[in-house]
Formats: C-alpha cells, structure tokens, sequence
C-alpha cells in the first residue's frame, strides 16, 4: 500500500458512489472510513451523510471525482461498443468455419433480429445526422 492514502475514498455503486473520508491518524493506525456522501451520478445530486455538513473541500474533491467518473465511463461506453464490433467479426468467422447446424439453429434468429435493429437505429440516426447539415 502507498505511504500515503488518499484523503476520500469512493465505493462505487450503481450511477453513484458513497463517499468516505479516510483516517489513519489514530492510535492503532488503522484505516477509518468515515462515510460523509452519497452521490448521484445521472443528476448530480451530492447529499450529505447523517448531520454532516460538507467543507468546500469535500464538495470540490467529490464533483473532481464526478468529472474524472463521467470521463472513465464515457471511454468505457465507446470501448464496449468497439469491442461489440470485434465480436461480431469474430462471430462471423465462427459461423463461416466452426459452428455446427445444431449452434447455428440456436443463434440464427436472434442474432438476425439483433443487428436488423441495430442496422435500422444506425441508418435512421444517420439519415438524422446528415439531414441535420
């Protein structure tokens, strides 16, 4: 573990996270997490733990952790999607060299049903875009 820990801690939970404060200063120098937060990732909303009242320091250490989240799960959400397009290329080279009757029966129909959606929502989106311009 490093020397020095940070001075908040966030246990990351669905479209959120809980904020605690960490103490290593007491006797048994042990890790005390002290929860001060709760945050909300979809709206923003920061609300205070208890009768806490947040320092200026809090708040702005919580909404840094807001921005550089929203940024990782951005990232996380374009990388999902590319990884979608490598699955399908190696769906296809599946279904052209290994796949038996028996696991092409099984996949076929939903399969085709997933990416006649996924075309359609494609095409009408950038038929939006272009129209747009």
């Amino acid at each position: 573990m490093a020397d020095k820990l940070p001075e908040y801690y966030f246990r990351v939970r669905e479209n959120g996270a809980f904020v605690f404060r960490l103490d290593t200063e007491n006797r048994q120098r042990r890790i005390e997490m002290d929860q001060i937060a709760v945050l909300n990732m979809r709206n923003g909303e920061i609300k205070a733990h208890g009768d806490r009242n947040l320092s200026e320091t809090d708040i702005t250490a919580i909404k840094d952790w807001m921005n550089e989240r929203a940024r990782t799960l951005a990232h996380r959400e374009i990388d999902d999607i590319l990884r979608a397009v490598d699955y399908l290329n190696t769906t296809t080279h599946w279904v052209q060299s290994r796949a038996t009757d028996e696991q092409l029966e099984a996949v076929t129909d939903p399969l085709l049903l997933a990416m006649h959606d996924l075309r359609s929502t494609l095409v009408r989106k950038k038929a939006a875009r272009l129209t747009q311009d």
